[in-house]
């Protein structure tokens, strides 16, 4: 448990997407050996690894989905039902990921935008909108 926090703790997003020589994530280990044990292990590991980066981005409403769902797995006695529950938090996880992704992308091309000052016609221009980027 010791080790899995200092992992965590200093690379989280590349210790969890790490994939084996069987084609699987560590998470899915913990997802189908259920044990105790384990159970507090995914809970460490999805809250670094998905919970976390959704605080630190601000996105309080894709937290609440993405928390309520890990909950949802971690209460799920089902292996088969568990495995189902955690393929589609890291999807949806992925599609939040995306989104963020580009929402960063368009700010950075809005500054550059804003900055040079110039429209696509080569003028001056006196303002931006933000939709014209």
């Amino acid at each position: 448990e010791e080790m899995l926090e200092v992992l965590l703790d200093k690379f989280p997003y590349r210790v969890l997407r790490l994939i084996d020589a069987n084609g699987k994530l560590a998470m899915e280990y913990l997802v189908t050996n259920w044990t105790p044990e384990n159970k507090i292990l995914l809970e460490m590991a999805l809250q670094s690894w998905m919970l976390s980066r959704l605080t630190s981005w601000g996105a309080t409403l894709w937290m609440e989905v993405i928390q309520s769902k890990v909950q949802a797995i971690l209460a799920e006695d089902d292996k088969d039902r568990r495995m189902t529950m955690f393929v589609e938090a890291c999807s949806l996880f992925k599609q939040y990921e995306n989104v963020e992704a580009t929402s960063i992308l368009e700010m950075a091309l809005w500054k550059a935008k804003l900055k040079s000052g110039w429209t696509n016609g080569g003028g001056k221009r006196p303002a931006l909108d933000r939709g014209e980027c």
